[in-house]
């Protein structure tokens, strides 16, 4: 039967990925590697590095694809998304037909971990349930750029005996601070901690987080709002692209 293993390789740097991952990639005949348009080439070559880094065995290849953009004029956030992964799911589909011999094994190097806000595994769940092709898959936890903020930071995830909330842009007025002290913010193209009014919120924001590039700011969010959004705006027309998230946080350890 077919395999896939669907291995997280961290957020950035090449030495995030585990001794698990690295042999994971090593069961590999077929190493597949997403590129998203010249604006991310530097996504594909971490991938590229980690592949010519660790992989050891002389018959495995790399197979590079194309990942469709996703269509947001004319449809709600949530039917542009299903339509995003059902293209994906065909893509998906079709190298592991035409790449995997019938007992081949294949990899999909997923930036982070592929369980915190990432839909490779909605994916392949897709592909399984369309019924043309049987494999089946393991997935390999990585390192995820919430780690790695929070160690750039030098600071810990949560407050002592109290809660954390991961959301996105779009979903933050719902939670912080109102339902939690501590909220991740990821996936936040409108940079959504500008709404924020609260005079005791923090913040710590990280871009590029494990690369050569990492850009990270902290401090009162009154204070550093407005630094934070010149500085991103300035790297993304730098780089032509960014990939950035930020933890907000409101109280202390011990406090009632």
């Amino acid at each position: 039967m077919r395999k896939l293993l669907i291995i997280g390789i961290g957020s950035g740097n090449p030495e995030h990925m585990t001794i698990q991952a690295i042999n994971a990639l090593n069961r590999a005949d077929a190493l597949f590697i997403p590129t998203k348009g010249e604006k991310k080439t530097e996504l594909a070559e971490v991938r590229r590095e980690i592949c010519a880094r660790y992989v050891t065995r002389a018959d495995s290849r790399t197979v590079e694809f194309a990942v469709p953009v996703r269509r947001t004029e004319g449809v709600s956030y949530d039917g542009s998304v299903d339509d995003w992964h059902a293209r994906i799911a065909e893509i998906y589909e079709r190298l592991i037909g035409s790449e995997l011999g019938e007992d081949g094994t294949g990899a999909f190097l997923v930036w982070g971990d592929p369980m915190l806000y990432d839909s490779t595994i909605r994916i392949v769940e897709r592909v399984k349930a369309r019924g043309k092709i049987v494999f089946d898959y393991d997935v390999l936890p990585g390192i995820t750029s919430l780690q790695a903020l929070c160690a750039s930071h030098r600071i810990p995830l949560n407050l002592v005996g109290k809660p954390v909330e991961i959301t996105t842009g779009r979903r933050l007025a719902e939670s912080f601070p109102a339902r939690s002290q501590t909220s991740v913010v990821m996936l936040d193209g409108e940079q959504a901690f500008r709404r924020i009014e609260d005079p005791d919120a923090e913040i710590y924001w990280g871009a590029y987080l494990g690369t050569p590039d990492e850009i990270v700011i902290s401090g009162r969010l009154a204070d550093v709002k407005d630094k934070i959004l010149a500085t991103r705006a300035q790297a993304r027309a730098r780089m032509g692209w960014i990939m950035d998230i930020y933890l907000l946080r409101k109280g202390a350890d011990f406090e009632e």
